[in-house]
């Protein structure tokens, strides 16, 4: 719908026309506009698919490199992560209900996330960690996520010697807003509700008509609908206006999700073997037992995050290991905000972890190179980090409120 509707492709016009003359402008330009449709979608697949879309061909006039173009959206589709329906996330302690967080399409860093309250709703984190807290810490998580990757982009600019975007292909600020100031409203989808339901908007809320009012507004339902109610109305001109112009739409749509289907499919099946086989309670007792430092815990459960989240996705790797890394970061003496942040961030490498991941095949379809050639840089540049920069946020290196 965002999609179709225009709506990305003017926010990216947005961009274009303020970062555009940067050298490499357009890897800048596809890294922030990933984070800025994370926000609102949420589904690393949708993000390699409509940011790949406008930013590949992009860059390649730009004399960005195919692969690495194809590897910086596919590392960038990290922002959302596969996920799912978080309104069984009270069932989240027991991994082989993981195929409950299937396909409503929040993400893993940038909250509101099914994975975070498949997390938060487990017995040993929901009495550490409250959703208000987990929320604004996980915000300033995705930052320094997006720091990253930004640092990425200015790497590949000087070592691929890429120059600035041509100067007539760059619109004018003033007049991309003018087109496209109504494509920035998406972001009050997202607004509202956390507003009527966190912080002072809803205590107000709950004082004025009281906490089963706010206890009624679920995020996870109301921001996707929310969505799709604002990219129709803006967009209502780019959307098919009969019958059979939707059916068109759905059929043009249905091959996408082939892929992706599959690989959630396999995902969760995955994660509901390797609760069947016990993992979680024989990762407990090996970890627990193991008595480390907060370094060496984080470092080790970070690895085994990763490692699980290769195979599955970030929503099932949650509901497999996340209270058993929980508890044992707790118990190393990490705070327990920061060791959701951290879980999470590790998790997250789903969404750039070869082979499974979707959006490594769609951003590779986009830039028309074989998909094995973007591996190794996906692993060195958009996998590994992300364990140290979870262990930094577990130890409190990189700042984050708890």
């Amino acid at each position: 719908m965002l999609h179709r509707a225009g709506v990305i492709h003017r926010q990216v016009d947005i961009l274009s026309s303020v970062l555009g003359r940067v050298r490499g402008g357009a890897g800048y330009v596809a890294t922030v506009g990933s984070a800025a449709f994370g926000s609102v979608a949420h589904s690393g697949s949708a993000n390699a698919a409509t940011i790949g879309a406008v930013a590949i061909p992009w860059m390649s006039r730009s004399n960005w490199e195919p692969r690495i173009a194809a590897t910086v959206v596919a590392g960038n589709a990290g922002n959302a992560g596969n996920a799912g329906n978080a309104g069984n996330a009270g069932n989240a302690g027991n991994a082989g209900n993981a195929g409950n967080a299937g396909n409503a399409g929040n993400g893993t860093i940038i909250p509101p996330s099914a994975s975070s309250f498949v997390l938060i709703g487990s017995a040993a984190v929901a009495p550490l960690v409250s959703v208000d807290q987990l929320l604004m810490a996980m915000f300033a998580t995705a930052g320094w996520c997006a720091a990253w990757r930004l640092l990425c982009v200015t790497y590949f600019v000087r070592r691929y010697k890429i120059a600035p975007v041509p100067a007539d292909e760059i619109p004018g600020f003033l007049s991309s807003l003018r087109r496209g100031w109504t494509s920035l409203l998406v972001f009050v989808a997202i607004a509202v509700p956390i507003v009527l339901t966190f912080g002072a908007g809803g205590a107000a809320l709950a004082s004025a008509l009281g906490e089963s009012a706010v206890d009624a507004i679920d995020i996870l339902v109301w921001i996707p609908v929310l969505l799709g109610l604002v990219s129709a109305t803006v967009g209502r001109r780019q959307l098919p206006r009969s019958r059979r112009a939707w059916a068109e739409l759905m059929e043009e749509s249905a091959p996408r999700f082939k892929d992706i289907g599959a690989t959630l499919v396999f995902a969760f099946a995955g994660g509901a073997v390797l609760a069947a086989l016990g993992l979680s309670e024989q990762l407990g007792g090996l970890l627990n037992g193991l008595c480390a430092p907060p370094l060496i815990a984080a470092l080790i459960v970070g690895v085994v995050v990763v490692l699980v989240a290769g195979p599955l996705s970030s929503t099932a790797t949650i509901a497999t290991v996340g209270r058993v890394a929980f508890s044992v970061l707790v118990t190393a003496g990490v705070h327990p905000v920061l060791a959701a942040c951290a879980i999470l961030t590790f998790a997250s490498t789903e969404g750039a972890s070869p082979p499974g991941a979707s959006a490594i095949y769609i951003s590779t379809s986009l830039a028309q190179v074989n998909p094995v050639r973007t591996f190794v840089p996906l692993i060195v540049f958009y996998v590994v980090p992300f364990l140290f920069i979870g262990t930094a946020i577990a130890l409190g290196v990189l700042p984050v409120p708890h």
